[in-house]
């Protein structure tokens, strides 16, 4: 750990500051989704306007993740970070305080953007503060935090419309913004990445791809798979991704160094959590519903039942780090995602229109433990499968696949429900849940065996992991 890293508050400070900052931007992913009836009530507006305070702000956090951490890694983290997030506090005082629904979505998009620059920069951050023989610790406590914040979007947005008002799922964030800002410009160390110029190409080709295929999955299910802005965007999306790829292959100071992926172990973490996301998101997003519209709980009935699963991170993830720094991360990673897929595949075969609490209380377990597995592990093999310098576009690619994942996610299981089911009675809700939970389990299953390509960790005994890249990355590196 550097002198000046010690002087401002070291690992302790870092690890709060980057905790609350991370679960403030992942919380919001999808806080507002029970809240979106008294937000009609309010603000007017039809089904397509609700979706669109959802679907703003993914659209703009997916596609600026990776810009947002170039520009970090140009202009200095901590800098970047401050900046994100005052841009974040802002935007969501002004949601809290919108006036209509068109505005709401506006200052949720602004929200998106200033998540996009804060979130990738606070593993970034973490890394340079905490040393490299308790990272796995620390990353544990992160990956728990903002595991959390994912997991109880639906119930702290639920709870907080039914006690108080919508408005207070956005004032939640300006006082913790408005804390976190003069620490994080008195306890954080200012770090930079390579000082390579900025890509301007790749960020346009990347921004343009990523919006493309997000706004083409999140609008798929309620505009049709066929409607032609969707396939616009999707198809669209890939061929400027696909230009992405062939650019960052030649180009001499690329955003995303192709040459990462030659890393089995920066390659497998990745596809690993794009899978992961995809099956746990769209699978919350059902099962959320299914225990408020089927089984009669409150939103603050439901989540509380939800406690097992989505409380469990706070429980066994520091656990978990602890155990990847003894054993490695690839076991305790693949672990969690066969366990989260034994849970989600349990759920299908229990799940009924009258299902008890108790019949369901084991998959909530299994998969919490599951969850809780993989998040600190996770983080700690993207960070650690590249140098130094390049951490912070590594954050930045794994958050974007992450949210990429989430959409899909989300996307795929509204499909598949819809194909199979519906809403006219709690029969017909569960007969669609089913067939989509089984395909989010099979998802996680392979996300799991995307994991087990990750190169076991090497080291003689005694020895601590090594805080540098794996040497299979050096030499593709040259």
């Amino acid at each position: 750990m550097s002198q000046q890293t010690a002087r401002r508050g070291g690992a302790a400070w870092a690890l709060v500051i980057t905790s609350v900052a991370g679960f403030m931007a992942a919380l919001d992913n999808l806080v507002v989704t029970t809240a979106l009836p008294s937000i009609r009530e309010d603000l007017g507006g039809g089904l397509h306007d609700l979706e669109w305070t959802v679907s703003a702000y993914t659209l703009t956090f997916a596609v600026l993740l990776m810009f947002g951490a170039a520009l970090g890694d140009r202009f200095g983290r901590r800098r970047l970070f401050i900046a994100g997030l005052a841009v974040f506090t802002g935007a969501s005082a002004a949601a809290a305080m919108a006036p209509g629904i068109d505005s709401l979505i506006a200052a949720r998009a602004v929200q998106g953007a200033g998540a996009a620059v804060m979130m990738p920069l606070t593993l970034t951050l973490l890394t340079a503060a905490v040393p490299a023989a308790k990272r796995g610790m620390a990353y544990g406590i992160w990956g728990a935090v903002n595991g959390l914040a994912v997991a109880s979007g639906p119930l702290v947005g639920g709870s907080l419309t039914e006690h108080i008002s919508w408005q207070w799922i956005f004032w939640l964030n300006v006082p913790l913004g408005l804390a976190l800002l003069p620490l994080a410009r008195l306890r954080l160390a200012e770090s930079h990445g390579t000082g390579a110029p900025l890509d301007v190409p790749g960020t346009l080709l990347a921004s343009g791809g990523l919006f493309g295929i997000v706004y083409g999955l999140v609008r798929g299910p309620a505009d049709g798979w066929t409607g032609g802005l969707v396939l616009t965007g999707l198809f669209a999306g890939t061929a400027l991704l696909t230009g992405f790829v062939l650019y960052s292959t030649r180009a001499k100071n690329p955003m995303l160094p192709m040459r990462l992926f030659r890393s089995r172990a920066f390659a497998g973490i990745n596809a690993a959590s794009l899978l992961m996301f995809l099956g746990m998101f769209g699978s919350i997003f059902l099962l959320s519903q299914y225990m408020q519209g089927v089984l009669g709980y409150s939103p603050t009935e439901a989540g509380l039942r939800m406690l097992p699963w989505t409380g469990m991170p706070m429980l066994i993830a520091p656990i978990a780090g602890i155990l990847a720094d003894r054993v490695g991360g690839r076991p305790v990673v693949a672990a969690g995602l066969f366990l989260q897929a034994l849970g989600l595949g349990y759920m299908a075969v229990v799940a009924t229109a009258d299902a008890s609490y108790a019949a369901q209380l084991p998959a909530l377990i299994i998969s919490g433990i599951g969850m809780a597995l993989f998040f600190a592990p996770a983080s700690h093999l993207v960070m650690s499968s590249v140098r130094p310098s390049e951490q912070g576009i590594a954050s930045g690619a794994n958050n974007a696949l992450r949210e990429v994942g989430g959409a899909l996610g989300i996307a795929v299981m509204a499909s598949i429900f819809a194909a199979q089911g519906g809403y006219e009675t709690g029969r017909t809700f569960v007969d669609g849940m089913r067939p989509a939970l089984v395909t989010g389990s099979a998802v996680v299953a392979l996300a799991g065996i995307a994991a087990l390509l990750i190169p076991t960790r090497r080291r003689t005994e005694g020895q601590p992991a090594p805080a540098e890249p794996a040497p299979v990355l050096e030499t593709a590196a040259h």
